[in-house]
């Protein structure tokens, strides 16, 4: 019998992906000063030590004004290149591949944690040590009604950003990563510039299709010239912004053809979030593997690798999105961190208890747990029995 798809490796570039398990980019707002700190090590580490084969962190802001909150990663400078050294040594030691999102959050930059309010830091947000700073956009346009107008980016300002992401990606490698994932989706400062709803530019970055991909195209075309050739890069991009106006499943399939003419090995599926406005319309319905129908149209069309993500909480469910061809990747969220082990135990559902495959400080009395559990199942014990013969044999004992 052959292995279920989800545990099946797959090749991008240079890199053997151990299954199709990836965990998706999910902030935590637990970086000072864009240093990863012990949290990081013990958040990532115990994902990786959960099975997946592809473990990526969160996004990493490729400049100070890039970050979305004063709690994100970055890769600006080398003490924070320095500080991400043991997490990525960590999940390679673990089997997983060590990835990493660069981003920069552009005129959604500058906020509260969700806890917070998910909010525009303003000055009350100063008083408790959390100041505001100065956003950029492709125009000066804010994301939403409340929130900071941005700054418009000069065509000189945008020419040194694409050296920042190239010099993050670059750090990034140094640091240990051997995925890069750019952030390109949720309204952040690549999806600004590439959907039409929040573009509205009259030079060479604005105005038709070809000139809003440009900054992504540029971004690529520097992150690839300056990482290994064997380094695969992941785009996760707004599949369709799901608004009157805004970019479509066509629009996409698109873009998708230009950036893997430029370097990029997958696209990471994402929607929506072009605008801050929460009572902006939007059809994209979410359900149980919501984001399917979007990266299985890029995969037809392109016959281009691809990653899936949101709601997917069931490993049948995963397995039946890979064998109808849907997607290449199953990107698990949520539902990893209510079950770090999720991967092993999609295993132990699709193919049966295969302890070898988790860590040996674990396998080992997992496998010796299980040997006993069988034990007592053909002795016709269950917990509730045995609890119950056990107390009734402790009332007969001598309490004093």
């Amino acid at each position: 019998m052959s292995a279920p798809l989800l545990f099946r490796p797959l090749e991008l570039r240079g890199v053997t992906v151990p299954n199709r398990v990836m965990v998706s980019p999910m902030c935590t707002y637990a970086a000072h000063g864009g240093i990863a700190n012990d949290f990081h090590l013990v958040h990532l580490g115990r994902l990786a030590l959960g099975g997946a084969g592809l473990v990526v962190a969160e996004a990493t802001a490729v400049e100070s004004r890039g970050r979305i909150s004063h709690g994100d990663l970055g890769l600006w400078s080398d003490l924070q290149m320095d500080a991400l050294r043991p997490v990525s040594a960590f999940l390679k030691g673990q089997g997983a591949v060590a990835g990493i999102q660069l981003a920069h959050a552009g005129r959604k930059a500058s906020t509260q944690a969700p806890w917070d309010g998910a909010g525009p830091l303003t000055e009350a947000d100063a008083v408790r040590g959390e100041p505001p700073w100065p956003v950029v956009g492709p125009t000066a346009e804010p994301a939403g009604p409340g929130w900071q107008a941005p700054s418009e980016l000069t065509e000189a300002d945008i020419a040194a950003l694409v050296l920042r992401w190239a010099d993050a990606a670059a750090r990034a490698v140094d640091a240990g990563f051997e995925l890069i994932d750019i952030h390109g989706a949720h309204g952040y400062l690549l999806h600004s510039f590439l959907s039409p709803v929040s573009n509205h530019r009259a030079d060479g970055y604005g105005g038709a299709a070809t000139a809003r991909m440009r900054l992504a195209i540029e971004v690529v075309e520097a992150i690839r010239a300056a990482v290994p050739d064997d380094v695969p890069i992941l785009y996760r991009t707004s599949t369709v912004d799901g608004i009157d106006g805004g970019l479509t499943i066509d629009d996409t399939i698109a873009f998708a053809r230009e950036l893997r003419l430029h370097g990029v090995d997958a696209i990471d599926c994402s929607s929506g979030g072009v605008s801050a406005d929460r009572s902006s319309d939007t059809r994209v319905r979410r359900g149980y593997a919501f984001h399917t129908p979007y990266s299985a149209a890029i995969r037809r069309a392109l016959d281009m690798p691809v990653a899936t993500v949101g709601l997917i909480v069931d490993p049948e469910q995963a397995e039946a999105i890979l064998q109808h061809g849907d997607a290449d990747l199953i990107a698990i969220g949520r539902e990893v961190l209510a079950q770090p082990n999720w991967p092993h135990l999609a295993r132990e559902r699709l193919i049966g208890p295969d302890f070898d495959q988790w860590h040996k400080e674990a396998g080992w009395w997992l496998d010796k747990r299980l040997r006993v559990l069988r034990h007592l199942d053909r002795a016709g014990e269950t917990p509730l029995t045995r609890y119950s013969d056990a107390r009734q044999k402790s009332e007969s004992l001598p309490m004093s």
